[in-house]
């Protein structure tokens, strides 16, 4: 698995979030997507590496522009017995 953190400019308010997550699941087949407008960014958690250039396809018709992607191993957390 894979966690992709997404820089993006142009996110306001909760309901820009919510379109950059729509359209982030309508483009790319993945697990999990968050994203903070606070924070400018949206992560991703998916089966396969995803591309900076399927992020800017996703998000090209939506006017938030990407400013940097970063995709990393990702191990999901657990709980841990003795």
């Amino acid at each position: 698995m894979f966690r992709t953190t997404v820089t993006i400019d142009g996110m306001m308010c909760g309901m820009c979030e919510s379109h950059v997550n729509d359209a982030v699941r309508k483009q790319i087949n993945i697990r999990k997507v968050t994203s903070s407008h606070k924070k400018g960014t949206t992560v991703i958690i998916s089966d396969d590496r995803i591309t900076p250039e399927q992020i800017s396809k996703a998000l090209d018709d939506t006017g938030y522009k990407v400013t940097d992607v970063e995709c990393v191993p990702y191990e999901k957390k657990g709980l841990f017995f003795l």
